[in-house]
């Protein structure tokens, strides 16, 4: 007989409580609003998942034969939203901050358990959302449109919208979310809403 699990990461009972921060959002809101609170759930997510764990368990590689880690989804959800946010839609020229054109991976591979590396990633991710958070409350419509010629942030190539750069890093978050589920239940059992 298959035994049954619940998910018990933030809340005593696995329901939903005023102990989770994304149970508050604002729900009745017009289309940029729902974006923004989706994204904001997206991303508390991530740190939610992520809590409690020292620098080995976030750069541990627990659901072989991925290199994924929790540590290097961090860095990897960093880069996205400096590529998106800050290079596409606000054209900033500014570096990747861990991939280069020879080591497209780095985000991942260059996720070791080092708690400064953790430090960094974390601070990195942080900036990122700060200046994607500022961009979007800022920016007059989501109709304004940033430029992808080749491709690098997933737009098909051409012009994206804001509202489609938004949708897409939901996207890129929730493709994500199931990856972080898998990698901290083999790290501690533990498992999340």
């Amino acid at each position: 007989m298959a035994t049954t699990r619940r998910a018990d990461m933030f809340t005593e009972d696995g329901k939903p409580s005023d102990d989770d921060p994304r149970e508050s959002r604002l729900k009745l809101g017009d289309e940029r609003v729902t974006l923004v609170e989706s994204l904001r759930c997206q991303r508390l997510t991530l740190e939610m998942k992520c809590a409690g764990l020292d620098a080995e368990a976030m750069a541990r590689r627990s659901v072989e034969p991925s290199t994924m880690s929790l540590l290097g989804l961090v860095r990897h959800l960093a880069e996205g939203e400096r590529g998106a946010f800050r290079i596409m839609m606000a054209g900033q020229d500014v570096p990747p901050l861990f991939c280069s054109d020879t080591d497209r991976d780095a985000d991942f591979d260059g996720a070791v358990a080092d708690p400064q590396v953790v430090r960094q990633a974390w601070e990195a991710w942080r900036t990122e959302v700060d200046f994607a958070t500022r961009f979007v409350a800022e920016a007059p419509s989501l109709d304004i449109t940033g430029d992808d010629p080749l491709n690098r942030h997933g737009s098909g190539g051409g012009q994206m919208s804001l509202r489609e750069v938004l949708v897409g890093m939901i996207e890129e978050y929730a493709r994500h979310m199931g990856h972080i589920d898998l990698l901290r239940e083999r790290i501690d059992g533990r498992v999340g809403q």
